[in-house]
């Protein structure tokens, strides 16, 4: 699956578009390097994520095309 598809479907980022800009600004790290929004994410991949001053960091452990929003957060394992 696509990155910019993978963060908006696992709720990560609220719309495709701005999950796209947010990897064409390099705000998107996937496992330490700079991703395009074209990048096939894998199960067991880290993501990092720019939020102005705060980063996101997680874990992929799901690769779905659609999930509920009550199950969008088993897509992913936060990292501290």
């Amino acid at each position: 699956m696509r990155l910019d598809k993978y963060l908006k479907v696992s709720r990560l980022i609220k719309r495709r578009s701005v999950a796209n800009d947010a990897c064409d600004a390099d705000r998107i790290l996937v496992n330490g390097r700079q991703a395009k929004a074209g990048y096939q994410v894998k199960e067991g991949d880290i993501l990092e994520i720019a939020f102005g001053q705060r980063t996101l960091k997680v874990e992929v452990t799901q690769v779905a095309d659609n999930v509920s929003k009550s199950d969008a957060p088993a897509m992913y394992r936060e990292i501290v």
